[in-house]
């Protein structure tokens, strides 16, 4: 009897780490049932394709339209046998896109990875909720400690996509951390739509401090380091764990997205400037050393040139050491969409960006050249182009600036004390002196 053909998935993923680690859970299932499972292939060759959609913002969502368009031309080409959207953009737009895009198979929402499976043929193992195959290297992961936001931002779609806040138990948690860390993970960073709120909804208190003190005594697990949390109720007990322990980064990744209490006001962010001012001060105080990731927001309707001078007076006096900048989107169906006039042009935007990257590259090579003659201890990631490049405990994957290390024979996934010997705006020059 002939053996039957393996079944061949692509997974494409769009979008943010939380996408990323969705796709992950999803592949495990697939590998588990006996499909063979590429993410991310340079050139598809699957049977299926999967494309997991990011629907956040403009440039996202036009990015995941072309990426359905294009493979939606090579289902109709019949180089592939089925085409399969499901993520972001398919939860926000599923009846738009079910007519607009004929040739795609079948649509999904974010959360409909049972009855994908179990349409696919296979028996959807709730057993596996805690394992995923990992696309990054195998030295790192993304931990998504919840689901789904509680805040009223008036620009975001996040909880339109997304429903109210869902934390996962820390047991939960503590059980797929530790299955990282026995396949080598020596570091996680730990993701949510909002890590303040982590918790509250399955304790009735905020437990991000608790949770971080747990996962900081499963030992092998060398980097743990903390993304996206909200300015307004957040946990300062948390900064006491930072500080405490040493795999814990001296790293806090904070959307503040204005500092003007106008804006902030229209933006809904339920915090003040001084209790913005006073925040920073208490995170630099308590954790010293602490790099701050923040992103910001120009544009948004109502931002005055008033409000935008304060804006880059914050950039200046808070000294940044990682900052992003989005130009606003007005999103449908959001609380700006449907109460304001999006009055501030593309072009006055995006001026607005590029002046606040100018002020931030000034900060930046400051900062970086402060490290020089400094060491620090560096994780490889790479090799390329005849050196190696890694990251200190301050710079999390794909975001943040890199190490170029000068240095032979070193080992990916490996970490060394890297002595930086010049800098630029956003990387920095070293050797490893110890192996």
């Amino acid at each position: 009897m002939a053996k039957k053909r393996q079944v061949k998935v692509d997974v494409i993923t769009m979008g943010c780490s939380k996408n990323l680690v969705d796709s992950e859970f999803l592949i495990k299932q697939f590998q588990t049932g006996g499909f063979k499972v590429e993410h991310d292939p340079e050139v598809s060759k699957g049977d299926i394709v999967i494309i997991n959609t990011c629907g956040f913002i403009g440039d996202a969502k036009e990015e995941s339209v072309e990426t359905i368009l294009q493979f939606a031309e090579a289902r109709k080409a019949g180089k592939i046998d089925q085409l399969i959207v499901m993520g972001c953009l398919s939860e926000r737009y599923f009846g738009e896109l079910k007519t607009e895009l004929p040739e795609v198979d079948k649509f999904y929402g974010k959360f409909e990875w049972k009855k994908i499976v179990e349409d696919l043929g296979l028996e959807f193992r709730p057993d596996l909720r805690n394992e995923r195959s990992l696309t990054t290297p195998d030295h790192y992961a993304y931990l998504k400690i919840s689901e789904g936001c509680n805040r009223a931002c008036s620009y975001c779609a996040i909880p339109l996509i997304t429903g109210k806040h869902q934390s996962r138990s820390i047991e939960d948690l503590i059980d797929e951390t530790q299955n990282l860390v026995a396949k080598g993970v020596k570091e996680i960073q730990v993701i949510a739509q909002d890590l303040s709120y982590y918790g509250i909804d399955l304790y009735k208190k905020p437990m991000l401090a608790e949770l971080i003190q747990q996962l900081s005594a499963i030992n092998g697990l060398e980097w743990i380091r903390l993304h996206y949390a909200y300015p307004a109720g957040f946990p300062l007990d948390v900064l006491k764990v930072i500080a405490q322990h040493i795999n814990v980064c001296c790293y806090m990744d904070i959307a503040l997205q204005h500092i003007s209490d106008n804006m902030l006001t229209k933006m809904r962010r339920g915090v003040t400037k001084q209790q913005t001012y006073d925040l920073i001060e208490s995170m630099r105080r308590e954790v010293p050393g602490i790099h701050l990731r923040t992103t910001l927001i120009a544009g948004h309707p109502g931002e005055t040139e008033a409000d935008f001078d304060e804006l880059k007076q914050f950039v200046q006096d808070m000294k940044f050491e990682r900052l992003g900048v989005f130009a606003y989107s007005h999103e449908e169906d959001t609380y700006a969409f449907k109460n304001y006039n999006d009055d501030v042009t593309d072009e006055i935007k995006q001026a607005r960006v590029d002046e606040l990257m100018e002020l931030q590259n000034v900060i930046s090579r400051e900062l970086n050249q402060q490290k020089i003659g400094q060491t620090y201890k560096v994780i490889i990631d790479r090799e390329e182009d005849g050196y190696f490049v890694g990251r200190t405990e301050f710079d999390s994957p794909e975001v943040d600036q890199e190490v170029i290390v000068n240095s032979d024979n070193l080992t990916i996934g490996e970490f060394y004390q890297v002595k930086i010997t010049e800098s630029d705006d956003y990387d920095l020059i070293g050797v490893a002196i110890t192996y």
